[in-house]
């Protein structure tokens, strides 16, 4: 085949191959991460089983290729995995919607990492396994003699490792942000699908092959261009993705809301009446209340929930925001009408403090997403951090954002860590979530009632007279996380699952129909 002839192309196939594999890993982790998280653990069920699919593919690619050499099995193989991905957009989120709610009603504990589990082998298995069968075939087409057969063989290599490299950074830093997850997953099918196709045109074989898979990739190109996670969903008035975060906007008559998960949580939320929000953001108001707040930071902005009511209540304090996700901080002006004086800047909020030489009454902590703890805002080392950032009567408020119970779980964790950091701690429940409350004295806790009945707003100073009578001190336990071992995926899993459980219970007893999906 005159085709093959050409080291250039070998070298090609190999190289988009190896592109292609790490691009559909990487929108495999944005595909599941509005239903699953994107925590450490989410990420190791995606590359075990790409891993997986790969290691199955090399040998069974080696064996085909000895048992029969003919190079056109090779090139339909990657037709058909470049077909299968371009179907990808258009039919994943509908397998993963089927299968996790097949697990709801089978499944009571690590819901989550079942379903991402088996609706990573339903998408992505199949297509990456035949990927994995190219570098076998290629070194049995590219290599006519022993002499050179290693040099052949880790040129192809090169090749494979150099597209993948490419793969890694195009997706996360160009494709992604530009055109979204859809269209990522098309353009490196689109490519695979070229390389298979110019093989064919060379031979002037497999025209029908040809014809009705360029079809069905016309058709996904069609019908699988958007960007709708939450496809039953008709009342959003904004969906898209950020280099770290699917994004999703509700607004009607009573609020605007962000989420960055299609099923459940809210992060930020602006009441049209301009009144308390009814969620853990008004618990927290007691921090600046108790600490006589004039200096305040937010690590976590989100689009600013927590910051407008300091401004409304608090109109002298200086407010600064952390933020790492800047379309984030777009939507807060877009949508949530953030005030333009509050500055927010995009950093890692660990990052922020450890380069800040500035100290404030309160350091609110709210980086806190479902699962996704970040670990390196979880350590001890952190709230060391946090404290040195404190003035001396100042005030660390956390949301702990799941009402975890029992020994062991990732808010009696938390505690413990801040317990060794913080000599006075409470925590109140608010809602679903829990928030924390640490200072340096216990005495500043005495005061809020007090402080209460000086505030004008009657709503205001009722909610703080009730956290005052409700707040607890924590039971204080010897469980530590440390930059070195602080296993919150883990803790935050058993934690989502009670919550996923208890939400889900009404659907158990009323039948699988009425899920949101």
């Amino acid at each position: 085949m005159q085709i093959l002839k050409n080291r250039a192309y070998l070298y090609a196939t190999e190289f988009f191959a190896g592109m292609s594999v790490m691009a559909v890993e990487l929108g495999a982790s944005r595909l599941l991460a509005p239903y699953f998280s994107s925590s450490q653990i989410v990420w190791t069920i995606i590359i075990g089983t790409i891993m997986i699919a790969l290691a199955l593919g090399n040998v069974f690619g080696g064996r085909w290729a000895d048992k029969d050499s003919n190079p056109a099995r090779l090139y339909r193989r990657i037709i058909f995995a470049a077909v299968w991905i371009a179907l990808i957009p258009v039919l994943g989120k509908y397998l993963i919607a089927a299968i996790a709610g097949a697990l709801v009603i089978t499944i009571d504990t690590n819901l989550l990492i079942w379903a991402a589990f088996f609706s990573c082998i339903a998408i992505f298995v199949f297509p990456l396994f035949l990927l994995g069968t190219v570098t076998p075939s290629l070194v049995k087409y590219a290599t006519d003699s022993l002499e050179h057969n290693a040099r052949v063989v880790g040129n192809l290599n090169a090749f494979n490792t150099i597209g993948s490299i490419i793969g890694t950074f195009l997706p996360t830093f160009v494709t992604i942000p530009a055109v979204g997850t859809a269209i990522t997953f098309l353009i490196f099918s689109g490519i695979l699908f070229l390389i298979g196709l110019a093989y064919f045109i060379s031979s002037g074989g497999q025209k029908f092959l040809c014809a009705v898979a360029a079809a069905v990739f016309l058709l996904a190109s069609i019908f699988g261009n958007g960007n709708s996670f939450a496809f039953w969903r008709k009342d959003l008035t904004y969906e898209g993705e950020s280099i770290y975060n699917y994004l999703q906007v509700i607004d009607n008559d009573r609020a605007t809301i962000l989420s960055t998960n299609v099923l459940f949580g809210v992060q930020s939320i602006r009441m049209k009446n301009n009144s308390l929000t009814g969620m853990y953001y008004d618990y927290a108001l007691a921090a600046p209340i108790l600490a006589d707040g004039k200096d305040i930071l937010i690590l976590g902005m989100g689009t600013g929930t927590f910051a407008q009511a300091c401004k409304k209540y608090f109109p002298a304090a200086n407010i600064t925001g952390v933020e790492i996700d800047e379309k984030i901080t777009a939507l807060a002006h877009q949508y949530f009408a953030l005030d333009k004086n509050i500055p927010v800047v995009t950093y890692d909020g660990r990052a922020y403090l450890a380069a800040d030489k500035n100290f404030y009454d309160v350091i609110m902590v709210d980086a806190y997403q479902d699962i996704t703890i970040p670990f390196q805002m979880s350590s001890i080392e952190f709230f060391n951090l946090v404290k040195a950032h404190l003035k001396s009567g100042g005030v660390m408020v956390v949301n702990m954002n799941m009402r975890a119970n029992g020994a062991g779980n990732i808010n009696a964790c938390l505690i413990d860590t801040i317990f060794e950091v913080f000599p006075a701690v409470r925590i109140v429940d608010a809602g679903n979530n829990r928030e924390l409350f640490a200072g340096f004295d216990e005495n500043i806790f005495d005061n809020l009632s007090g402080k209460a009945n000086l505030l004008r707003d009657e709503n205001l100073s009722a909610l703080m007279k009730n956290v005052a009578q409700n707040w607890q001190i924590p039971n204080r336990g010897d469980n530590i996380l440390t930059d070195d071992k602080a296993p919150v995926e883990m803790l935050g899993m058993k934690a989502i699952d009670e919550i996923i459980q208890r939400e889900l219970k009404f659907y158990k007893q009323n039948g699988i129909h009425n899920l949101p999906f």
